[in-house]
């Protein structure tokens, strides 16, 4: 590994002039960084992992081994997306047909986990802290601290910030077993309440 700049990268990633990277980050083997890309502090790029133009990764952001991330996606804070995991950029690609232009885009929301090889149909949101299991395809968007799972995904409950699965009681709330925040169920919506 090399530092440079303020954020390590290995000696066989590529990274373009134009890309931003912040502080502590680190980028491993055979990665490829491309311009116009922002990618904040304390970020993980793990190996063979794609960077495109114009894409946006928050602070924290943990990208395992294998995954691309296509022009059009932006990631808050915090997002872990697992190896192997999918985005995609255009609903009906055609090799003939040149659709740059016309990425659709997808949103990570703070805190969002994807697992490994889920696929994330572009267009579809994720809200922040949400939980995508290992496999799922994604075809709409999924809520803040929903824990979807298979294919075609399909919301199976509600999780923590922490990543456990919510129990909500006969007056919807929920405690996180690990964290002990506090969670209410309301119009089909969680949010946090300490």
């Amino acid at each position: 590994m090399e530092t440079t700049n303020n954020y390590s990268a290995h000696p066989t990633a590529v990274i373009d002039e134009g890309a931003e990277i912040g502080a502590g980050t680190k980028i491993w083997h055979f990665s490829h960084i491309m311009p116009n890309c922002k990618i904040g502090e304390r970020c993980n790029i793990g190996q063979n992992v794609v960077v495109s133009l114009g894409v946006t990764l928050g602070v924290n952001v943990k990208v395992q081994n294998n995954v691309s991330i296509y022009e059009g996606v932006t990631c808050d804070d915090d997002v872990f997306l697992g190896p192997s995991m999918v985005f995609t950029n255009v609903t009906n690609p055609r090799s003939a047909i040149n659709r740059r232009g016309q990425y659709a885009k997808t949103h990570v929301g703070k805190g969002a986990s994807i697992g490994a090889n889920a696929t994330i149909v572009c267009g579809h949101d994720i809200g922040a802290y949400a939980f995508i299991g290992a496999g799922a395809v994604v075809t709409k968007n999924v809520p803040p601290y929903a824990l979807v799972v298979g294919n075609p995904a399909r919301q199976i409950g509600w999780v923590s910030e922490y990543g456990h699965r919510l129990r909500f009681d006969e007056s919807n709330r929920a405690i996180c077993p690990e964290s002990q925040q506090e969670y209410e169920l309301k119009d089909n919506q969680v949010q946090r309440i300490k």
